[in-house]
């Protein structure tokens, strides 16, 4: 096993090319023989240079469609299983929902946050997101009330937002499923401005939950594949940014999104994530 004193640029291309393809920490260690503790520490020390990158960059976006929504997940254990060995060493544990935001003609996304699904954490989430844009754009959430104090706090009336919510049908009595009632139809309303009808969906945002179970082996339902810690859940969620906004090719743009939204015109690889570690 490679420890991380003994870590070359290469053996880290191959656990973070391992990690954003959703392999779980333990399937990185047995591929890349790498030693699980300076896996963990090398996601943390990625994590966290990605997560500031993103940052910095991220500003002055000429985004024109913006889709918002949360997706959850947990550390630790679930809300309704906590007990109170999880918080022996002072940690966190319990749901946790991550607060994403995905321009509609880029793919790119340009912020997110963990958080709880709460007023607070929405005012906190549509501000940072305000911040981060250039000109009015069209926005458009689910019909979670937290959205609509926090967009009218954080945009005023410079904005074009409307909801949309699905419908669901009845679930039969005692039918046990794993994913949502069927969809029936669906509610659009204009909140602020003039919103463009055409415009006014969610799909893209949704596209980008699956996404991150998809590729984040911790968002992954039904198993035993979740966040121990809360920095570890964080980490892993700006390294799966970076590695979607920077270097994989979305196949409708064929480029990346950052490319498309014009933040950069390089072309990034997983070498070139590594290199934020050497320049902090």
């Amino acid at each position: 096993m490679v420890s991380m004193n003994r870590l070359s640029n290469e053996d880290r291309v191959q656990v973070i090319a391992s990690l954003v393809e959703g392999n779980p920490i333990r399937s990185t260690v047995r591929m890349t023989a790498v030693a699980k503790n300076t896996v963990i520490k090398l996601l943390v020390e990625i994590g966290a240079a990605c997560s500031n990158y993103q940052d910095q960059v991220f500003r002055n976006l000429s985004c024109k469609r913006v889709q918002c929504d949360e997706i959850w997940s947990f550390v630790g254990a679930k809300q309704k299983n906590i007990k109170p060995e999880h918080f022996e060493d002072g940690g966190f544990a319990g749901d946790v929902w991550t607060w994403t935001a995905i321009d509609a003609d880029t793919k790119l996304v340009p912020c997110w946050m963990l958080g709880s699904r709460d007023a607070q954490s929405a005012n906190n989430f549509i501000g940072d997101l305000a911040s981060r844009l250039s000109s009015r754009v069209q926005l458009t959430t689910d019909g979670h009330k937290p959205h609509l104090k926090a967009v009218k706090g954080a945009f005023g009336l410079d904005v074009d937002y409307a909801t949309f919510v699905k419908i669901y049908g009845q679930t039969p009595e005692g039918e046990k499923r794993y994913s949502p009632a069927q969809c029936v139809g669906c509610e659009t309303k204009a909140i602020t401005g003039n919103p463009n009808p055409e415009h006014i969906s969610t799909s893209f945002v949704e596209r980008q939950n699956l996404t991150m179970r998809k590729d984040m082996r911790r968002f992954t339902r039904l198993t035993n594949a979740f966040s121990k810690k809360v920095d570890n859940h964080a980490a892993a969620i700006a390294l799966h940014f970076m590695y979607y906004n920077f270097v994989r090719i979305h196949q409708t743009l064929k480029t990346t999104p950052v490319i498309a939204a014009g933040v950069t015109t390089k072309l990034w690889e997983i070498s070139d994530i590594v290199e934020l570690l050497n320049s902090n």
